[in-house]
């Protein structure tokens, strides 16, 4: 009996404590996104692309000759990765819309 009571109080302990665990990781996980929204695609950024989008065109336009010169290899893997990208969005594109014409054909009968 007594080693039944012992072991309920470990196990309410244990789930309070995993409890204040879970608050104090719930309040983390709000204060971090708070903290990543000051720096990612801000109204600041934007403005910035907007106001200065010749100076970022030209900057990476010079990039990527810099890379032509000195690593051509590395801008092949770029180039290549971002044509199989464009054909994955491509191809997921043709199957989204032949499901929805498949449904639509289906709906109709």
């Amino acid at each position: 009996m007594y080693i039944i009571i012992v072991f309920i109080n470990i196990i309410i302990m244990n789930t309070e404590s995993i409890l204040k665990e879970n608050e104090l990781l719930k309040l983390r996980i709000i204060e971090l996104e708070e903290h990543l929204k000051r720096y990612t695609n801000s109204d600041g950024h934007k403005r910035y692309y907007e106001k200065n989008k010749d100076k970022v065109k030209n900057n990476a336009g010079q990039y990527l000759k810099n890379m032509a010169e000195t690593n051509p290899d590395k801008l092949k893997e770029y180039r290549r990765t971002a044509y199989l990208n464009r054909k994955e969005k491509l191809k997921n594109l043709i199957v989204s819309i032949d499901v929805g014409h498949s449904n639509i054909i289906s709906s109709n009968i």
